[in-house]
């Protein structure tokens, strides 16, 4: 069984930026690939970002390229999500997923808690 753990979540204005990780167990982190996801109040959970086992692979939603950044530290066993030039849109509850196959949409088999993501205007 793996566990996912969020943290870096927050509150911060418009325009600055957090860094969210997700620290992994039970399993080889190296042979799951990560994906993060978000859910704003009163609409579907939306991919925002994946990443590959090794890392070569990396897809992001349309929303957030160009502004997040996703990695990995397979020695730590810990995924990233950095996240600059905020916008309150992007407002919500951020999950980290995991699964031996990367995915762009909600397949994955192992999930995060969650953490909150509030950025005011």
């Amino acid at each position: 069984q793996v566990q996912l753990v969020e943290s870096g979540g927050g509150s911060v204005q418009a325009g600055g930026s957090l860094r969210l990780s997700c620290a992994a167990s039970g399993r080889t982190f190296s042979t799951l690939a990560v994906g993060w996801f978000r859910q704003a109040p009163g609409k579907e959970r939306e991919f925002v970002a994946g990443i590959s086992r090794s890392g070569i692979s990396i897809y992001y939603a349309d929303s957030v390229k160009g502004r997040f950044t996703i990695s990995r530290d397979n020695a730590k066993n810990t995924g990233y999500l950095q996240m600059n030039s905020l916008k309150p849109e992007d407002t919500a509850v951020y999950y980290c997923a995991a699964d031996p196959i990367l995915y762009s949409s909600g397949k994955y088999v192992y999930w995060g808690q969650g953490t909150q993501v509030t950025v005011s205007s």
